[in-house]
């Protein structure tokens, strides 16, 4: 499938760009393209991974003909350029549109125009009923992106959808461990908050089973378990030898939810079930509404939405086994200085 092909990641330079390349940097593919704004961390990246096969366009999304640069000759995509941070974006939310939305726009076009087999575009939970500038914004995305999927003919366009990756850039994770270093209380928003959980190897995975099983519009959810804040608050002290830590709770950021949702009620009515993961396929019907989509015989008013206060839920035991998964944290454990954003 790899091999002598090239691969684009767009918003390379970030947590997800970086365990696509732990991964694949080794295998068939001729070329493994970087689009970002970003030169410092593409410099950290060209030497710290040293390979012959990386390639750097700076760039931005939001350009239309940067995003042409770096996709011309490009057989596949991942799609994980994106404004993340959700109270920035309440603050500048037509900042996450130029970026979330726009941006998508641009490299769909991009990948039709130079014929690239295949995109896989990376959405968020926060996408299934949202309420904040952020979600919002990328709701709007895989609405675009199951559009545009519509149309193409030669490009298969789908989706990823998944929840907290654990200590990606931008995790509380990070600033639980900075907090703990620095001798400073833990600061969580509400302790019963809950979220779901997962490494960027699960992430990885759910965007390579994406990109080996997607049809045009389809969207994949990895079925994930979840824990509340102060759970996972308590399970890093302990893993950190410090289980008397201060924590104090500040109250909901904004536009926070307390939970969240990887599928919505209407959503899980027509989801396949494929053991690990869900798959949501688009409804094909057109605006005269000519053709039937079969969805089983589940009503839409008696499914359930799964979200994060429904899935399994993990004791502060199962959230230290899930975290000791993390590279960082295994280094922790040793007594080594580890940074959990590397």
């Amino acid at each position: 499938m790899f091999f002598s092909k090239i691969l684009l990641i767009t918003g390379g330079t970030g947590s997800f760009g970086n365990a696509v390349l732990r991964r694949f940097l080794d295998s068939d593919l001729s070329e493994i393209r970087i689009l970002s704004r970003d030169e410092k961390k593409q410099d950290d990246m060209r030497k710290q991974y040293n390979s012959p096969k990386l390639k750097f366009y700076i760039g931005d999304v939001r350009d239309p003909q940067s995003v042409l640069n770096a996709v011309r000759g490009v057989d596949f995509i991942y799609h994980a350029a994106a404004l993340k941070q959700v109270p920035s974006c309440e603050f500048h939310p037509l900042e996450a549109v130029k970026t979330n939305v726009l941006g998508t726009e641009n490299v769909l076009e991009a990948a039709m125009v130079c014929n690239v087999q295949r995109v896989v575009c990376l959405s968020t939970d926060k996408a299934v009923y949202p309420i904040n500038a952020m979600g919002i914004s990328k709701a709007m995305m895989e609405k675009v992106i199951v559009a545009k999927s519509r149309g193409s003919k030669s490009t298969v366009i789908c989706i990823t959808r998944y929840g907290n990756v654990m200590a990606s850039r931008g995790s509380v994770i990070p600033l639980f461990i900075g907090q703990i270093r620095a001798g400073k209380p833990i600061t969580i928003t509400d302790p019963n908050m809950t979220r779901f959980m997962m490494t960027l190897d699960d992430a990885v995975d759910l965007v390579f089973y994406a990109f080996t099983h997607g049809r045009p519009g389809d969207i994949f959810i990895q079925k994930a378990p979840a824990a509340t804040i102060a759970t996972l608050a308590k399970a890093l002290t302990e893993l950190m030898n410090v289980p008397g830590h201060e924590i104090n709770t500040i109250g909901t950021r904004h536009g926070e939810k307390l939970y969240e949702a990887l599928l919505s009620r209407e959503e899980m009515a027509a989801a396949q079930d494929l053991g690990a993961y869900y798959r949501i396929p688009p409804d094909l019907r057109d605006l005269n509404y000519g053709k039937f989509v079969e969805q089983g015989e589940i009503k839409i008013s008696e499914a359930a939405d799964y979200n994060s206060h429904n899935t399994v839920r993990l004791d502060v035991e199962g959230m230290k086994a899930l975290l000791m998964k993390l590279r960082f944290m295994q280094a922790i454990a040793r007594g080594e200085q580890a940074d959990p954003e590397e």
